[in-house]
């Protein structure tokens, strides 16, 4: 009988979940938050968003041409990077700076590390964090929803995050709050558009519930033990980039880790590096700071959590 036992490296089970497949889902996910951008901010977000999204497009196209490598923007992770990035800005950034932001998202972060699934870190995270410490003016802006902008003083207008520090409730109600009628980046005020983008990935399949909900939960916990208010902690758990954080970047498959075990430890970290940010930094949000912290400890955090295989000794 002929032999026709095949050796060959892994993986030996395929699915058939392709990336172009999972990333269109989180473009999908992403959506409804966009929308709500849009809602609220007006078309300034809907111009950001495209810009944004053409840009890293057009940045890894142009990338992968130049150093004869094999063009991968068709599996959607560009596009994925570039809405993710243009919703944690302002609407009000200046287009140039989001080109910028892209450049360093796209370039920087994902191509010079070796393109999808060889970062270090989430691209669009790194690149709001290195935006914040280069054009702070600009990122800190505090815009506020089209519906108020003509009633307030921009110039003074103050988002939630900038006043509970001081003992302040913000002068949006909990279920502004929920709504996303508020100030803040173009596609983090509205929890309810982002937990359909939670729903949505959950019954896809895409991420599981250990990461969202164990950070989320613990940064409500967590300012509930230091203010001792239920109101309070609620509205910093509303407040920020919490929620889209939680669910659409320290989810990232190549960024986090990959057990049960590890998501946990993993949005445990972040939230507690969040809380320790908004009370005691001098940022006030300290979101993307913690994603981007705990990206560089995911390696010990996945090896510290994997389960040894059967038979294994070690190293």
């Amino acid at each position: 009988m002929e032999n026709n036992l095949i050796v060959s490296v892994s993986p030996h089970v395929h699915g058939k979940r392709t990336t172009s497949n999972v990333m269109l889902d989180v473009v999908i996910a992403l959506l409804p938050a966009a929308i709500a951008g849009v809602v609220i901010f007006g078309m300034d977000a809907a111009i950001l968003c495209a810009v944004c999204v053409a840009s890293c497009v057009i940045f890894e196209f142009l990338f992968t041409k130049l150093c004869h490598r094999r063009t991968t923007v068709g599996d959607f992770s560009a596009v994925v990077t570039g809405l993710l990035l243009a919703m944690n800005v302002p609407a009000t950034l200046p287009i140039w700076q989001a080109v910028v932001g892209s450049f360093i998202a796209i370039v920087i972060v994902k191509c010079l590390f070796g393109g999808l699934g060889c970062n270090f870190a989430n691209p669009a995270i790194t690149a709001r964090v290195v935006m914040l410490i280069a054009f702070t003016g600009t990122m800190a802006a505090a815009v506020p929803p089209q519906a108020i902008a003509e009633t307030v003083d921009v110039a003074t207008y103050a988002t939630p995050l900038s006043v509970l520090p001081n003992g302040t409730l913000p002068e949006a109600t909990l279920m502004d709050m929920f709504l996303g009628i508020r100030g803040g980046a173009l596609g983090e005020t509205s929890a309810a558009a982002l937990l359909i983008g939670f729903v949505y990935l959950l019954v896809r399949k895409v991420i599981t519930w250990h990461t969202p909900v164990v950070f989320i939960g613990a940064v409500f916990a967590l300012a509930f033990a230091i203010t001792g208010d239920v109101t309070t902690a609620l509205y910093y758990t509303l407040s920020g980039g919490t929620f889209i954080g939680a669910i659409f970047m320290a989810t990232d498959y190549v960024t986090s880790p990959c057990t049960a075990k590890g998501k946990i430890v993993f949005a445990l970290g972040c939230a507690v590096i969040t809380t320790l940010i908004r009370f005691y930094g001098s940022y006030p949000e300290g979101v993307s700071f913690s994603i981007l912290f705990m990206n560089v400890l995911n390696p010990y955090i996945d090896k510290w959590t994997m389960k040894k295989p059967f038979g294994g000794v070690k190293a």
